[in-house]
């Protein structure tokens, strides 16, 4: 399994790094080009904020994870919509650049996203990139199931599956990896985030 663990990540570098280059890079143009994107995500912003205060949504680990993992899903199935994993992965990373800079106190604004953050940015990241991966096995297997001479679309289905499935298995387990560490940054956010961030701030 470790040795699976390491090929799904070794032999995916480049939809990874691809990912990697996508959360930051919006990330940095949420952050950057805030004044132009008030308009669209300041309502998104108040609207969490008082779906919060009201109740609607509680920060409790089983609404903070269902509502993560959600999102995480659909980064990885909608992989096989010709990537468009990203533009979901993209959208975090605006709604994140544009938040923190939106901020009144910066610094104890990555207080509270920094410890859990980590994590969840990491999963959407690896998310993403299984995704990525996911369609590089829709791919595989519509090339070699085209590429097929048997006359029995039964065995013709079995070589091309054959032929594309280390991708597929590849995909599960970083979708596995994500869910995992977004499962992480969820009881860190509900039990660690705030306490320590006011920890943080006591002590300077």
């Amino acid at each position: 399994m470790i040795n699976e663990i390491k090929k799904s990540f070794s032999e995916n570098k480049l939809a990874i790094y691809a990912s990697i280059a996508i959360f930051l890079f919006s990330f940095i143009f949420g952050f950057a080009f805030k004044q132009y994107l008030n308009s669209i995500l300041t309502p998104v912003v108040e609207d969490l904020s008082q779906k919060v205060q009201t109740g609607e949504i509680k920060l409790t680990f089983v609404d903070i994870f269902s509502n993560n993992i959600g999102i995480v899903l659909k980064m990885f199935i909608y992989g096989l919509t010709f990537c468009f994993s990203a533009i979901v992965l993209a959208y975090n990373g605006f709604f994140v650049g544009f938040y923190i800079a939106s901020s009144n106190n910066l610094f104890y604004t990555l207080l509270l996203i920094l410890p859990h953050g980590i994590f969840e940015f990491s999963s959407c990241i690896l998310a993403c990139a299984g995704g990525f991966v996911l369609f590089n096995f829709l791919y595989r297997f519509l090339k070699s199931l085209w590429g097929q001479e048997d006359e029995s679309l039964k065995k013709c289905f079995k070589a091309a599956f054959d032929d594309s499935s280390d991708k597929l298995n590849q995909a599960f387990i970083l979708l596995i990896i994500a869910s995992i560490l977004m499962a992480i940054a969820a009881v860190i956010e509900v039990y660690l985030t705030i306490p320590l961030a006011k920890l943080i701030v006591s002590i300077l």
